[in-house]
């Protein structure tokens, strides 16, 4: 060491004579050495060391320039203080104040020690006191500068574990939240990271960890509630479809997948208001609200109108709204000629054709009024006015009376064995019902020939779909019968079956939702002739003729069946079955199985799904001409093997799928059981 540093460590002027101090130093060095000693831990002890070291140090440098010099480090003899001065009380504080300042070093870092303490030339009465104060102060000022360097080495180092600690810490917490999906988290902790140390990759790392695993969520998230939607939209669900969009749209609003699943979307809900315009101009037809049915179908074609279902409401609108002026026209010539009849007596032809034209023109007054004075002539019984149920009036009825029943629900099972004329108020207000294993809600036995009921619906309470032999709405066993504007609906049979040769005439009737067929006529030598009706949405065909009864069928609608729009197997009994509309039937329009005799002529059949029209071999006999098959999704006309493909030319097929004629068609064997 230098001798001017350790004069300045000492605190020895450039000029002064350090033998004069030399027993201060030496109490200095003890006060020092005690402190190393009494350390209160290692850290400090350490310290306190080094300054020591640096003391002595110090001290050795200054003996040995005294030794350079050929002088003993013993002082004068005229200068020797006559005893080691006690130090000064302020020397005592100032190394009490080092004590604290290095104990209390960890909870604030010290001041920056001063580069160099000037000391203050003493008066020389009191150099030895003023020595060791000196020889203190510098050691104090030697112990703060080493305690502060140091502490602030320790500080850093500390710091820097601390920071080590902590950022292992958040690194760990980062990976969870990643692993949880917890971005925000993940993110707070990677920042910090970047702020404890900022060259440090991990902070990199992490956040295009989250990025990554955000940027999967998003995929995974996006793909489920896509997938969703999807599959709502493809089975028509639009409600479900719409929340699964909004679910991608509410946490991810900029996914851009979400432009082209509101356009599926928002076409879907079109398809489905034109559907549902469809429907309701549809139900508008089934109410025969010709004029508001027209209105629909004309609106809807502004829209679409290449659609065939659209041209079939339009068709039936206008073909609706022409019946009823020809209805209208023929009422008038019906009440013109019972006019001419009417003598004050009973006379049957003329309330037959009042009673016709009561129905094809309802809302004439004249019509009702006349009809009401002329069937006045023979007697009516009137349910509940006269008797409380029509089973009553039934019962005390003599042949040709009138029962009339009121416009409400009435409880069957009726059984009519005379001839009577049963009247309701309208198929849609007088209604007659029973249970569906109990019975057909009307019977009519073979000695009610000559029967006529008009403006009642027949149904059974519930639906019961078990068993062979299900009962039927109304039931013609033998006999005869004429139905108008009446409605056989919701049977766990057949709408209207005739068995046993019965014979039945159905004019502007409704068969409609079925257990099995529409009507039935089944045996030979029974007979059905429906005009003017509706078939619809039955469970098997919408009209059926089997085991050799014979058929006429004109004008009728045949829609929505189960299975096909008419199904005719006549044995050698006559079909005739000409300009009726087979529409969206799913099987075909018009099976032909056999027949000895008729006519098949002007029917249209579309919209089916297998198929327009079927004839075969055993129906052979009979004329098909001028039928129009289209937009069926199999072929259009189906010849079985054995026909002559020119004899039905005349015939049109058009736009069906598969084929539009299909000759020398296999159907396999035909059932030919008969019934006598």
């Amino acid at each position: 060491m230098e001798l001017r540093a350790a004069r300045k460590i000492l605190g020895l002027g450039p000029d002064e004579d350090p033998r004069l101090h030399l027993r201060e130093f030496r109490a200095a060095r003890e006060r020092i050495a005690d402190l190393v000693r009494n350390a209160p831990n290692e850290t400090l002890g350490d310290r306190y060391q080094i300054g020591l070291m640096e003391f002595d140090q110090a001290l050795a440098a200054v003996r040995e320039h005294l030794r350079s010099l050929g002088l003993t480090d013993d002082p004068p003899e005229h200068e020797i203080p006559e005893g080691l001065p006690v130090p000064d009380p302020d020397d005592l504080e100032i190394v009490s104040r080092l004590e604290a300042t290095i104990r209390l070093e960890q909870m604030a870092p010290p001041a920056k020690p001063a580069s160099s303490v000037k000391l203050v030339e003493a008066k020389p009465a009191a150099k030895p006191k003023r020595a060791l104060s000196r020889a203190v102060a510098v050691f104090t000022i030697l112990i703060l500068a080493t305690a502060a360097a140091i502490f602030y080495i320790k500080n850093q180092e500390w710091q820097h574990l601390r920071n080590t600690e902590r950022i292992t810490l958040l690194e760990s917490l980062g990976s969870k939240y990643i692993e949880n999906r917890r971005w925000q988290d993940a993110t707070e902790a990677y920042q910090e990271i970047a702020g404890l140390d900022p060259d440090s990759e991990l902070p990199k790392i992490g956040l295009r960890s989250i990025e990554a695993g955000m940027a999967e969520e998003q995929r995974q998230f996006v793909g489920y509630w896509t997938g969703q939607a999807i599959a709502d939209l493809d089975t028509d669900r639009i409600d479900q479809a719409e929340t699964a969009i909004n679910k991608i749209r509410d946490r991810f609003p900029r996914e851009p997948e979400l432009p082209a699943l509101q356009a599926r979307l928002d076409q879907a809900r079109e398809k489905q208001a034109y559907a549902s315009a469809i429907a309701g101009a549809k139900k508008l037809l089934d109410e025969q609200l010709w004029q508001q049915a027209l209105t629909a179908g004309e609106s809807l074609r502004a829209s679409h109108p290449d659609d065939p279902a659209v041209g079939t409401i339009i068709t039936r609108a206008r073909a609706g709204l022409a019946r009823i002026e020809a209805d209208h026209k023929r009422a008038n010539e019906l009440l013109a000629f019972a006019i001419s009849r009417d003598r004050g007596v009973f006379d049957e032809e003329a309330l037959n054709a009042l009673r016709e034209a009561a129905t094809l023109f309802p809302e004439n007054t004249e019509i009702a009024t006349r009809y009401e004075t002329m069937a006045s002539y023979s007697r009516t019984l009137r349910v509940p006015e006269d008797f409380p149920t029509p089973a009553d009036a039934i019962e005390a009825a003599r042949p040709r009376d009138r029962i009339v029943l009121a416009a409400q629900t009435w409880k069957g099972p009726v059984t009519i064995a005379k001839p009577l004329n049963l009247q309701g108020a309208g198929s849609g207000k007088t209604i007659i019902e029973c249970p569906a294993t109990e019975a057909s809600a009307l019977t009519i036995g073979p000695e009610a020939a000559g029967t006529r009921v008009s403006g009642i619906t027949f149904r059974h309470e519930s639906f019961h779909a078990q068993g062979a032999d299900r009962y039927s709405a109304a039931l013609v066993r033998g006999g005869s019968a004429t139905f108008l504007d009446c409605h056989f609906t919701g049977a766990s049979g057949h709408g209207l079956a005739v068995i046993e040769k019965g014979q039945v005439i159905a004019n502007r009737c409704r068969f409609a939702s079925n257990g099995w067929n529409g009507a039935a006529a089944i045996g030979r030598k029974s007979f059905l002739e429906i005009r003017e009706s509706e078939a619809l949405a039955n469970f098997e065909h919408g009209i059926e003729s089997w085991q050799g009864a014979a058929v006429i069928l004109a004008n009728n609608l045949c829609s929505g069946n189960s299975r096909n729009g008419i199904h005719a197997d006549n044995l050698t009994a006559e079909a005739s079955i000409e300009n009726n509309q087979l529409l969206e039937n799913r099987e075909f329009g018009l099976v032909l199985d056999s027949a000895g005799s008729g006519r098949v002529t002007g029917n249209t059949a579309s919209g089916n799904l297998l198929g327009g029209i079927v004839i075969r071999t055993a129906a052979a006999g009979v004329t098909v001409r001028s039928n129009t098959a289209t937009r069926n999704n199999g072929p259009g006309l189906v010849l079985e093997r054995g026909l002559v493909p020119d004899d039905y030319t005349t015939n049109t097929a058009v736009d069906n799928k598969s084929r539009e004629v299909l000759v020398n068609a296999d159907l396999g064997q035909r059932d030919t059981t008969t019934a006598e």
